[in-house]
This record gives C-alpha cells, structure tokens and sequence, in this order.
C-alpha cells in the first residue's frame, strides 16, 4: 500500500508547489497523522461494548486502541470521573497512509448514496474531522460478528497553515470532497 505515499511525493508535492508558491519543500503541508475515536454511550448498560468496539478499530486499522477516559464526572450522562468512555487509535507512518487509501478508494465508496465528505469540517488550523456512521463500511469487519453498529470519529491532522492548503493537500491524496 505504498501507493498513497508514492502518489504524495511524486504528484502532490509539485502540484501544492506550483499553486501555493513554495520556496522550499519544507513549507509543502503532508499529513501528521489520523486519530479514530469510537465514543460508547452504551458502556454503563453494557461493559463488554468497549471489548468489541476495541476489537473492531483494531481489526480496521492493524494497530492496538487505546481506552480513553473521562475527565470529569457528568451527572447528567450519568459519568464518573475517570470512568472508561471509548477508545482511539493514533496511525502515522505507513499504517496512515494504508489507512486513509483504504478509507478513500475502499470504505467510502461502501457507504449507501454516497455524495462525498463536506468540505465545512476543518477546523480553521488545517486539520479535517470526518464521522462515519457504522464500522461496516470497511471490509474487515463481518456483519455476523458485530454486536451493534457503531460510528467513529476520524481526524486527520496536517501541517497545513490554513484550511485551503490542507483541502488542497486531502483532494490531491483522493479525499472525495463534494462538489
């Protein structure tokens, strides 16, 4: 899967150069890394959510989550301080790229009456946040296998400066924004 890697060095570089006016390619804004979160509401009915949801981002992504926690007690929600909440997983480096080729050319494309991603979610520093809302649209996952459907979180953070720059540099990789 080193196609994605490939096709930044050799096509997107040079086209982010020539638009954006770089000096060096240095300035030229790459992806830092992608963050999925999966947040469980149902973790108080039902412990053993987390288990499942912890073995469904490993399966989507090689790579073992992390729990993540509370950091303040809501009463209204019913949560404690500290009480598991969800997991997460950090990709860089080579499983990101194989991640977001995935996500891009793969897992979108599954998602009924798909029209594309927004191009309204970026949050003014050039980082992209996206939602999907169930784990079957990867081919990992087996439907028979699945406890409940569940939705994640997924980041993708640049070192772009702006939210042109890293919309340019998501569209160039294969983002399929809409039009």
């Amino acid at each position: 899967m080193e196609k994605l890697r490939e096709q930044y060095e050799k096509e997107v570089v040079p086209a982010l150069m020539k638009k954006f006016n770089y000096k060096t390619i240095m300035q030229v804004p790459k992806l830092d890394k992608i963050v999925i979160n999966i947040g469980l509401g149902d973790i108080r009915e039902n412990p053993k959510s987390l288990d499942n949801a912890m073995h469904d981002l490993e399966l989507i992504t090689g790579q073992r989550p992390i729990v993540t926690k509370a950091r303040k007690s809501i009463a209204a929600f019913k949560i404690r301080e500290g009480a598991n909440v969800g997991c997460k997983v950090t990709l860089r480096k080579e499983k990101m790229y194989e991640f977001a080729y995935k996500l891009f050319n793969v897992a979108l494309p599954r998602v009924r009456d798909f029209r594309g991603v927004s191009k309204d979610s970026f949050d003014g520093k050039g980082n992209y946040s996206m939602g999907v809302k169930e784990q079957l649209i990867f081919p990992e996952i087996e439907y028979d296998k699945i406890d409940k459907l569940r939705g994640m979180d997924i980041i993708f953070v640049t070192t772009a400066k702006s939210n042109e720059e890293a919309q340019e540099l998501l569209t160039l990789l294969g983002m399929p924004f809409k039009n």
